[in-house]
C-alpha cells in the first residue's frame, strides 16, 4: 500500500495495491474510487484533502488477527 499526497493540488492518493484501472467511480464531487477489472478497490483520490482530513495525524498500525 501506498500513500501519496500531493500538496500543490492538495490531493490524497492512496494506492491499496498494484492493478490495472479498468473502472472509476465517483463517491461524490471530491471522492473518487478506481477498480480493477474484477470491480475490487485498488486507489482512492481525495481531492480538497486537507479541508477533508485529517492529515497531519496520519497514523499506521497493523493489528494481528
Amino acid at each position: 500500500m501506498k500513500i501519496k499526497y500531493f500538496q500543490d493540488t492538495d490531493t490524497l492518493y492512496i494506492e491499496l495495491r498494484e492493478a490495472k484501472v479498468a473502472e472509476t467511480k465517483d463517491v461524490d464531487e471530491n471522492t473518487l474510487i478506481d477498480l480493477d477489472d474484477k470491480g475490487k478497490v485498488c486507489c482512492i483520490t481525495i481531492e480538497h484533502a486537507a479541508e477533508r482530513v485529517d492529515l497531519p495525524n496520519f497514523s499506521f498500525e497493523r493489528m494481528a488477527a
